[in-house]
Order: structure tokens, then C-alpha cells, then sequence
């Protein structure tokens, strides 16, 4: 078969065998009923007396500046070295209100369960006292460690929503943290831990003061 022929094989059936993208299964067993829950979430987050937030923690926003920039020509992309010098990093928690696109952020020095839990404080005290809150959240392993679930039980309002087992990209909040890397922190120099918490406490503000409902497709 000639290439010509293949070609429009290929056109006719909309294959293009020379892009691939990966994807990866969840072999977690409640897989469809942990789907069900969280999109059940997405789609009714206005519901009287509930608020739903989807909290994520990003373990390594670092301080790291590239070596240099090239000047700016026109008709040539910004251009940067590839080696960067790498600084202190710090720990971002995150919680996204898909309701109204308001963030409730904290920045701590280390990321274990003593930390989450001045997190989930930090929730408690800024969402009103007379709504219930659901918390959608990934399978990081202090999520569900003694100290949590003690907290949990002294809070009842708060409910734990888990996404499947490789299924991070269910959690809303995981695209407000690439908007954060992509528009604002890649294009910056944070040549110290000041200049990064500054830089991302100044984001959160800026987003809040016009913040989106988040729209599930």
C-alpha cells in the first residue's frame, strides 16, 4: 500500500498515530463511587448550608531564580537559561471554593499533619459557622492519621471527600495551582523566601478580590 493511500486512511478516520498522550488507570476498587462523589459535588456546590472547598497542598514551591534572561527582541520568544539557582522551598495549602472562586491559602515551612491541621483551622474560622463543609481532598497519607481524625471528630460540620488513587486531576483546585506556576511564579525571580511568599500571598489577594465560580465540564 502506497504512502499516499495511508495517508488518506489516516485523514478519513481522524487517526493521527504520530501524536501519543499517556494516561494512567486507577486501580482503586471504589473507583466509580469515588467519581460519583466528587462530581456529585461539582455539579451541586450551591446547595443551602454547604460549601464545598477542594484542598490541595503543593509541597515545593521553591525561591529559584534563573541565571539570566536574554533581552527582549521582537519577534523572538522570551528567553531564559536552562539551569536556575535552587533556594529554600516552602509548602502552599490551598483551598478552593467552587461555589464563588474564593482561595483560603496558608504557607508553612514543612508539610506533615500538624501543619494540615492548622490548615483545616485556618478553613474553620473563615467559612461561617452555619455551613456544613466538604472537603475534597488527594490520598497523601496524613489525611487520614490519628491526629486528623481526632480533629475531624471535634469538628462534625467537616467532611472528607478522597479522589481515586491516581485521579489527582479530579481536585479543582490542582488547575488553580497550575495557573499559579504557569502566569505567576515561572515568570518571576524569587531569589529568597520573602520575595516567593510575597509573590504568592500578592496572587491569592489579587484573585480574591474578583474571584470565579469554577464551572465542572
Amino acid at each position: 500500500m502506497s504512502q499516499t493511500a495511508v495517508s488518506r486512511i489516516w485523514r478519513a478516520f481522524w487517526l493521527k498515530p504520530h501524536l501519543f498522550e499517556q494516561f494512567r488507570l486507577s486501580p482503586d476498587p471504589q473507583f466509580i463511587d469515588k467519581v460519583r462523589d466528587v462530581a456529585g459535588l461539582y455539579l451541586k456546590p450551591a446547595r443551602s448550608g454547604r460549601r464545598a472547598l477542594r484542598g490541595r497542598e503543593d509541597p515545593d514551591p521553591g525561591a529559584r531564580p534563573h541565571r539570566a534572561d536574554a533581552a527582549v527582541v521582537p519577534g523572538v520568544p522570551r528567553r531564559q537559561t536552562h539551569g536556575y539557582v535552587r533556594h529554600r522551598a516552602t509548602n502552599l495549602y490551598a483551598a478552593l471554593n467552587i461555589a464563588s472562586g474564593h482561595v483560603i491559602a496558608d504557607l508553612t515551612p514543612r508539610h506533615r499533619a500538624r501543619e494540615f491541621r492548622g490548615f483545616l483551622d485556618l478553613i474553620d474560622e473563615q467559612v461561617p459557622n452555619d455551613l456544613a463543609v466538604h472537603v475534597v481532598l488527594d490520598n497523601v497519607a496524613f489525611h487520614l492519621t490519628a491526629e486528623i481524625q481526632r480533629w475531624l471528630h471535634g469538628h462534625p460540620r467537616f467532611t472528607f471527600h478522597f479522589t481515586p488513587t491516581y485521579s489527582s486531576w479530579m481536585n479543582l483546585v490542582k488547575r488553580w495551582f497550575a495557573e499559579l506556576t504557569t502566569k505567576w511564579l515561572r515568570r518571576g525571580a524569587h531569589c529568597t523566601m520573602a520575595d516567593l511568599t510575597s509573590a504568592v500571598e500578592r496572587w491569592v489577594g489579587g484573585l480574591n478580590e474578583n474571584p470565579r465560580p469554577c464551572v465542572w465540564h
